[in-house]
């Protein structure tokens, strides 16, 4: 329910400046770019946090604070209040949110799937549940966009962070408290340690670059799609909710056959595969051309071929974090990655909308789409792709 609402904050935040605000180019790459911001800055030190705490009761904080910052934006657009101004500032607040909400789910799943021999299928199991988000939120942000306006779409995004908390407190199997340190404890000497782990690693270190390199081509596309289909080809918000919640369908597929594609073949070949997919899928919206069903039908393959890879791939990924880190160190292993992952996201978004001002949105998905097809070469050389299954889980 939490990664719903986040769809549907996603689609509903840019669409509320576009339709709200006539908002450039420029001011949308900034909105997407001040969600995704403070990740660069605050990812790292919250995960040194989150390694001292249980990682629960800050799931519940976090998902509380986005829950009134969500519901503060209707409620200031029937009082007149919205303005492009404040809508910049509570979008970088629910991205400070977000940040502490994800340093602590993925870390917090180890710490009830106790048999490292199950990490796998945790992992298939969170990646569908995610997939689903991906399904539903798009299309159910852009039906309600289109009946209610992007600012009142918001009251629904609210409650599910709502719905969130409430299963969150269902939850009873007890979380154990963080061991003590030995000696005492140094933030930044804390922080080292986590960020030496990742570099430290082979593994961990080619999943950190090439994940910067993912993010920023899936969100500068994804951006410069959306500044395409509104603004040159007049999309409505319900076809543009619909083309993404069509193709996430390849991402539920990818989440539900990742076990079985990953028992039967040689793990780093499967992994080049749909990482590979995930960044050849944008060539497709550059080609797309014909009829408008056509362009259509192009753009779902699109999506769709991206986000199966993204599938797969994202479940071999948090796999080998998993079992590649030991639970003393998961909050900062997943800080270290947040901050690379999304801070990709963030100079993405922001490269989206200025280039997308510079060149034109075709001129700048056809830049992005080759940039990203790049990338495919650093995956082909990196030593994920010569493993053949989970190393032994670190201790």
């Amino acid at each position: 329910m939490s990664l719903l609402g986040t769809q549907v904050t996603t689609l509903a935040l840019p669409l509320t400046a576009i339709h709200a605000f006539g908002a450039s180019d420029e001011q949308v790459g900034v909105l997407r770019f001040l969600q995704l911001a403070p990740y660069l800055g605050l990812a790292l030190l919250f995960g040194v946090w989150v390694d001292r705490c249980r990682r629960r009761n800050v799931m519940l904080a976090a998902n509380a604070v986005r829950l009134v910052l969500i519901a503060a934006i209707p409620i200031l657009y029937w009082l007149d209040l919205l303005t492009m101004t404040p809508l910049l500032v509570i979008a970088c607040a629910i991205g400070i949110a977000s940040v502490l909400f994800d340093v602590s789910w993925m870390s917090y799943v180890p710490a009830l799937v106790r048999d490292p021999g199950h990490y796998v299928e945790a992992s298939a199991k969170m990646g569908v549940s995610s997939s689903a988000s991906d399904v539903a939120g798009p299309g159910l942000a852009g039906l309600l966009i289109g009946w209610l306006t992007a600012p009142v779409a918001l009251v629904v995004d609210a409650f599910s962070y709502l719905v969130s908390m409430v299963s969150l407190l269902l939850i009873r199997t007890p979380e154990p408290k963080p061991a003590p340190p030995e000696t005492r404890r140094h933030l930044l000497a804390e922080l080292r340690a986590g960020l030496s782990w990742v570099w430290g690693s082979p593994v961990l270190r080619a999943l950190a670059l090439i994940g910067f390199c993912c993010n920023f081509s899936m969100i500068t596309v994804w951006t410069m799609f959306l500044l395409y289909g509104t603004r040159d080809l007049g999309l409505p918000s319900a076809t543009l909710g619909g083309i993404f919640a069509t193709a996430s369908v390849g991402g539920l597929g990818g989440a539900l056959i990742s076990r079985k594609v990953i028992a039967r073949f040689p793990l780093g070949k499967v992994y080049l595969i749909a990482q590979s997919a995930l960044l050849l899928g944008p060539a497709l919206l550059v080609l797309a051309a014909g009829p408008r069903p056509l362009m259509i039908g192009m753009f779902v393959a699109s999506f769709f071929v991206t986000y199966l890879g993204l599938g797969v791939a994202g479940v071999i990924i948090v796999s080998l974090r998993q079992s590649s880190t030991p639970q003393a160190m998961m909050g900062r292993m997943t800080a270290a990655f947040r901050t690379l992952l999304f801070g990709g996201g963030a100079l993405g978004g922001l490269f989206a909308g200025y280039a997308t001002g510079w060149l034109g949105a075709w001129g700048a998905l056809a830049v992005a789409a080759s940039g990203s097809a790049a990338v495919v070469i650093g995956i082909a050389l990196s030593p994920v792709v010569r493993l053949r299954e989970l190393p032994v889980p670190a201790q």
